[in-house]
């Protein structure tokens, strides 16, 4: 099993950045597939973005490609979602999630095991 801590979030102006941490533990080598999702209340949660921890590979959703950018440290067993240009759409708890799968695919039905959330409030 394995298991996510995010950090990170907060609130900030429109136009303002963030930069979310997941830390992963336990048994972190039966993932290479983390991802950023966000949901708000009474929706659906919204994939963000992927990467594939062993090759580098990102995968973003429309909404947020050019503004937001995913990266891995493998020494520390983090994900990062630095977030520019915010917008108030953009206002969601966001959640980590890792896959077992040997495909990473940007799909909440995909991942098997979640964080506790973070939230991120962007205000006009």
């Amino acid at each position: 099993q394995v298991q996510l801590m995010e950090s990170g979030g907060g609130s900030v102006q429109s136009g303002g950045s963030l930069r979310l941490s997941c830390a992963a533990s336990g048994y972190t080598d039966i993932s290479h597939c983390m991802a950023w999702f966000r949901q708000v209340p009474e929706a659906e949660r919204e994939p963000v973005a992927l990467i594939h921890t062993r090759l580098g590979i990102p995968l973003y959703a429309d909404s947020v490609k050019g503004r937001f950018s995913i990266s891995h440290d493998n020494a520390k067993n983090t994900v990062y979602l630095q977030m520019n240009s915010l917008k108030p759409e953009d206002s969601a708890n966001y959640y980590c999630a890792a896959s077992y799968a040997d495909t990473c695919r940007l799909d909440a039905h995909e991942m098997n095991t979640w964080g506790q959330g973070t939230q991120v409030t962007v205000s006009s």
